[in-house]
């Protein structure tokens, strides 16, 4: 007769307290609480699915019903922890709100709280999904965790901790589980795999744990999946395969390509994916997260990478690539996987994000932004006579005010960047010089609405920087403010030199008062 089998997630459910993988937090409060005998009537313990909500309560239930002494570490052995381990514990009421929400299951529930306990040593109410219940239910609760009995406790568990009424909450000692980090499922996995002798690759868990999502069950669950979709063997290839994921070598090759300074070679790569058929956002989502690594790598010089991206591959990276390059790249990939829906097809998106990474590419070399193709070019044209300070002032100068024309501002926005001159423009990085009577202009808040309407305007993310000028640049508004001076001066030559102006002057001695000529508002 063939053995049933047991799924991981239930035989490598932790029993004690010791064996519970990560939340800290939570089992050091009840460990104490449970030393000192100081164990509350009520608890509600909350976070996402798959983050251990109910196993603790199970271990907590177990710690006051151990034969041996209620105590944080339950002995394992006896009837009660059996029995509880088994789900048979006649004293541990486990209900699930989501299937009984009506206020009548609910007092048939709490109609045998007074009784004492039939074996345990307490009478222990696990809700699950407690959020479920309705109104009435909720009030029937209510009226037990205000005057409960001695001999009860109440265990609570829900993933949505705002639908509870404040009432219940009050009434709570309340724990927010956290999402389990990628690294510690992870190193979890391989542990259950070497007790279970399953031959595995590091990579492969990588995939699983990443794909977990912060969810030590659903971790367990896909590990069962790969098992068995791999024929016994959790390898990297078929964790790929089952995940739906991009081989990993795609990516890096993509990131290589982007080091060499070869647009047209990245875009032929980038078409020869398509007969892997691949997810493109996930694509740009492995991107990101190996750029995040390589970025890492130029600032702290002994980070080792991780098992999907070995250090030495790291660290050749993070030296092929510009710092800047990477940071644009990123925030290029992140804007290209937002964007990936409302491309004419996803591998249009996708190459021309590619496009857009190389296009905006820093020109290190010579100091100012261009895109690659910019660069070419002007290597090509005949050499030009170097701009003077001011010669190049006024150049932004008026670039600036033609910019300004074309951008989305309103109200005090518009007002900050209309007090502002153009220095330059080297990549991401957009330097302005600010009018210094007009300071009181720049704030945290109208700085933001500029930076949201220039990087609109680029199509990318840009960055501002207040810098001090040289050479003094004319603003718009001071551009203005020049312009109806001299549309004054020149209506007042006009009135002095009109005929009609000079007869009165001649015949009546008459005088002109030239403050009374202004512009019309």
């Amino acid at each position: 007769m063939t053995e049933t089998y047991t799924a991981l997630a239930r035989k490598w459910r932790p029993k004690t307290f010791a064996e519970l993988v990560g939340q800290d937090h939570v089992r050091r409060a009840l460990v104490n609480a449970l030393q000192t005998g100081r164990v509350h009537h009520a608890f509600l313990f909350t976070g996402t699915r798959g983050v251990g909500k109910t196993t603790i309560a199970r271990i907590l239930a177990k710690c006051l019903n151990c034969e041996r002494g209620a105590g944080p570490e339950p002995c394992g052995e006896c009837a009660s922890c059996r029995e509880i381990d088994a789900g048979r514990f006649v004293d541990l009421i486990e209900v699930d709100a989501a299937s009984r929400t009506k206020v009548d299951d609910t007092r048939e529930i709490l109609d045998n709280v007074q009784f004492a306990p039939t074996r345990g040593r307490f009478k222990v109410y696990l809700i699950d999904e407690v959020h479920m219940l309705s109104t009435h239910s909720f009030n029937a609760l209510l009226k037990t965790l205000e005057e409960p009995p001695p001999h009860v406790k109440f265990l609570l568990a829900t993933t949505d901790p705002q639908k509870l009424p404040v009432t219940v909450l009050s009434r709570c000692l309340q724990f927010n589980l956290k999402r389990i980090p990628t690294a510690q499922i992870a190193e979890h996995l391989k542990a259950i795999l070497e007790k279970e002798d399953i031959g595995f690759e590091p990579a492969g868990i990588a995939l699983v744990a990443q794909a977990a999502d912060g969810s030590m069950r659903d971790g367990l669950s896909l590990l069962d999946q790969l098992i068995a979709f791999g024929g016994g063997r959790a390898g990297e290839a078929e964790a790929r395969a089952m995940l739906g994921t991009v081989a990993r070598d795609h990516v890096v090759q993509l990131s290589e390509r982007l080091a060499a300074p070869d647009p047209a070679e990245l875009v032929r790569f980038a078409q020869s994916l398509e007969q892997w058929a691949p997810d493109y956002a996930q694509l740009l989502d492995e991107l990101a997260s190996l750029l995040t690594r390589i970025a890492i790598k130029q600032v702290v010089s002994d980070y080792e990478g991780d098992d999907l991206y070995p250090p030495e591959l790291i660290a050749r990276l993070a030296g092929s690539l510009g710092a800047e390059d990477v940071q644009l790249y990123y925030q290029i990939a992140l804007i290209g996987r937002r964007d990936l829906a409302l491309a004419p097809d996803p591998r249009t998106g996708f190459e021309m994000t590619l496009l857009r990474m190389v296009a905006f590419r820093p020109a290190a070399d010579e100091g100012q932004a261009s895109a690659a193709p910019a660069r070419a070019s002007a290597a090509t044209a005949a050499p030009r006579a170097p701009q003077s300070a001011s010669a190049a002032a006024a150049s932004a100068s008026g670039e600036w005010h033609g910019l300004l024309a074309q951008l989305d501002l309103q109200g005090a926005a518009r007002q900050l960047a209309s007090h502002c001159a153009l220095i330059g423009r080297e990549g991401t990085v957009v330097r302005l010089s600010i009018d210094p009577r007009s300071r009181s202009l720049r704030t945290a808040s109208l700085e933001e609405k500029l930076v949201q309407a220039l990087s609109k305007h680029f199509g990318q993310p840009v960055r501002l920087e207040f810098v001090g000028a040289s050479e003094p640049a004319e603003t718009p508004a001071q551009a203005r403010q020049r312009a109806s001076r001299e549309e004054v001066e020149a209506a007042r030559r006009a009135f002095e030199a009109d005929p009609g102006v000079q007869g009165f002057r001649e015949r009546f001695g008459a005088t002109t008062v030239p403050e009374t000529i202004r512009p019309v508002k």
